[in-house]
């Protein structure tokens, strides 16, 4: 860390001006933003800054800069929690490890509402490795590569054709609720990797239509903290446009 602190990324008048636009929350432990899809949380390939290299904007000089407690998948919009200094990054990082943290997502799906249109998602998942590309499946809780994955769902709105639905992941894995949710037969809207129509109701899903829109957890101060992040324009309109729009 010492090392990066001493090189940081050089970001464009452009680029700090963008990523101080998504602060949602600050103070002088944590810095939230509402990551807006299609940025990568870390790793990117290209010449395009993942959103771990734009924190940067953040770094108080000859500082490190906000720490990423968590990450969202590159198409997968909002909350993200960043830690500004060492002990509030251990701490957080703790609560994780403890499953003290709460997500809350929201998801477009089609062809419909599941049945039941609530419960728990109990359904081991596996890495699948093809290339460059990694995937996850569903798999035998035997499987010598098994990971437990649990995800709680419930529906907000349905239409023909597409639901509304709230996800409450219990387990951290990759893609975990791209994977059950195709699993119900009920794939995300614009995920093309799993399944996803690209095409609702005659309207274009244009990317993945799944938002982080809330995140609980300890606060490194003491007490609990609960952020939210508003829908995304293009999310928002497809949820207009197909008549799931929720109070």
């Amino acid at each position: 860390m010492k090392t990066k602190a001493l090189n940081p990324v050089r970001l464009s008048p452009q680029e700090i001006a963008f990523v101080r636009g998504l602060v949602i929350y600050e103070d002088s432990d944590i810095l939230a933003l509402n990551k807006p899809s299609g940025l990568s949380s870390q790793g990117g390939r290209g010449q395009v800054h993942t959103l771990d290299e734009l924190l940067w904007a953040f770094a108080r000089s000859g500082k490190a800069r906000p720490r990423l407690i968590h990450r969202l998948d590159r198409d997968t919009s909002g909350v993200i929690l960043t830690a500004k200094t060492k002990p509030a990054a251990g701490f957080l990082g703790k609560a994780m490890m403890g499953r003290r943290f709460a997500k809350t997502y929201r998801a477009i799906v089609t062809p419909g509402a599941p049945e039941p249109k609530g419960g728990v998602i109990d359904v081991p998942l596996r890495r699948d490795e093809q290339g460059r590309e990694a995937f996850m499946r569903v798999c035998p809780p035997d499987h010598s590569d098994a990971e437990t994955a649990r995800s709680r769902y419930r529906t907000l709105a349905e239409a023909p054709g597409a639901a509304l639905m709230q996800l409450d992941p219990e387990t951290g894995r990759m893609h975990q609720l791209r994977v059950h949710l195709a699993h119900l037969g009920r794939p995300i809207a614009g995920d093309a990797r799993y399944g996803g129509a690209l095409v609702v109701g005659g309207h274009a899903a244009p990317r993945l239509m799944l938002h982080a829109a809330a995140l609980s957890f300890p606060h490194p101060s003491g007490g609990e903290k609960r952020l939210e992040a508003p829908t995304p324009a293009d999310m928002a309109e497809l949820i207009a446009a197909l008549g799931l729009a929720v109070a």
